[in-house]
């Protein structure tokens, strides 16, 4: 089957790498798939030259508003994979709310990454109850063998002569939903108590006067580090690495580096948000905060004779995604039926 598949492919964000990743999946299930981003495109005509060029014979897009809306009124059926931003932000907004309602009448199914996701979108969209289904991401994780973490150290100017040295990642694009400002005075104070504890924050540019915000704060903060994108295999062997992977987001709809942390292995301390509450069980899988004292937990994550807790099998299964052996494929399938 010829795809077309729209997502936000903005680099080195999590957009990216979830299109880049179900891209790769349709196509070793043996369908060819046109991935394009979605920004390139003003128009629906614009895409129905795209999908006459091309000879497409279905669509997949990720995000409604985004990307979905692009693809009504073509002839071709396609189906929709709900985003973040689409429940916790674009469905406060009247017209994109009314927008995202008609793309879902058109919509032969829509997926959603966890059941939590399902109940706000039927909430929202009650006519479409019936064509949302659950599917959990599955996530790879390929980390660079020759990565050099004590360079890291240094060029992020880490003191690598502490003992027991403790290093947080906070790991998202810089844009205020993705709030890392949330933790930068507790890990700053935490800091200063314990010189060996750091919280590094790693991701592009995304929102240009947010980035001049994050800049300005972490120069002031002591052990703040912030550090700029890289690649997904350079980034892999940094969590792998670090003490424990951070999410401080304000709304997430499922965070592919905890799912990523989580697959290496890796502690997560992630913010009690719906998104994060329904990948991370707390005291089991990681540990959900409410407040930005995180430190006062702590002791179970300091604890040397548990030096990772919480990361272990049960994480390392919920990474790996509990889903039928190609989903995506039968419900274009099925939607092109």
């Amino acid at each position: 089957m010829r795809l077309l598949f729209l997502a936000v492919l903005r680099p080195h964000t999590g957009n990216a790498v979830t299109a880049e990743r179900l891209r790769d999946h349709l196509e070793a299930a043996g369908h060819m798939c046109v991935l394009r981003d979605a920004f390139d495109f003003e128009s629906p005509a614009e895409i129905a030259k795209l999908i006459a060029a091309e000879n497409l014979e279905a669509a997949l897009a990720l995000h409604l508003y985004r990307g979905g809306r692009l693809l009504q009124g073509h002839g071709i059926p396609f189906g929709v994979i709900f985003g973040g931003t689409d429940l916790n932000e674009d469905a406060n907004h009247k017209e994109k709310n009314e927008v995202m309602g008609k793309v879902l009448e058109e919509a032969r199914f829509a997926v959603a990454f966890t059941e939590a996701m399902k109940d706000t979108a039927q909430a929202q969209w009650p006519h479409a109850t019936g064509k949302i289904f659950v599917q959990s991401q599955g996530i790879a994780t390929i980390p660079n063998a020759n990565f050099n973490w004590n360079t890291f150290l240094q060029q992020s100017e880490i003191d690598q002569s502490a003992d027991n040295l403790y290093v947080f990642l906070v790991i998202c694009g810089l844009r205020p939903v993705k709030d890392p400002l949330y933790l930068v005075d507790a890990f700053s104070e935490w800091h200063q108590e314990e010189p060996n504890v750091y919280m590094v924050i790693v991701g592009p540019e995304v929102d240009p006067v947010f980035t001049r915000e994050v800049k300005d704060r972490v120069r002031r903060a002591a052990g703040v580090r912030l550090i700029r994108e890289m690649c997904q295999e350079d980034l892999h062997a940094v969590v792998k690495s670090c003490f424990a992977l951070v999410n401080s987001s304000v709304s997430e709809g499922m965070s592919a580096a905890i799912l990523e942390a989580m697959d290496l292995e890796v502690p997560v301390l992630a913010r009690n948000i719906p998104g994060n509450s329904a990948v991370v069980e707390h005291g089991v899988t990681g540990l959900l905060f409410s407040n930005p004292q995180v430190h006062q937990e702590k002791g179970p994550f300091l604890s040397e004779a548990h030096p990772h807790p919480f990361a272990g099998d049960r994480g390392h299964s919920l990474a790996e995604g509990k889903a039928p052996s190609d989903p995506w494929s039968l419900g274009l399938m099925s939607a092109a039926g």
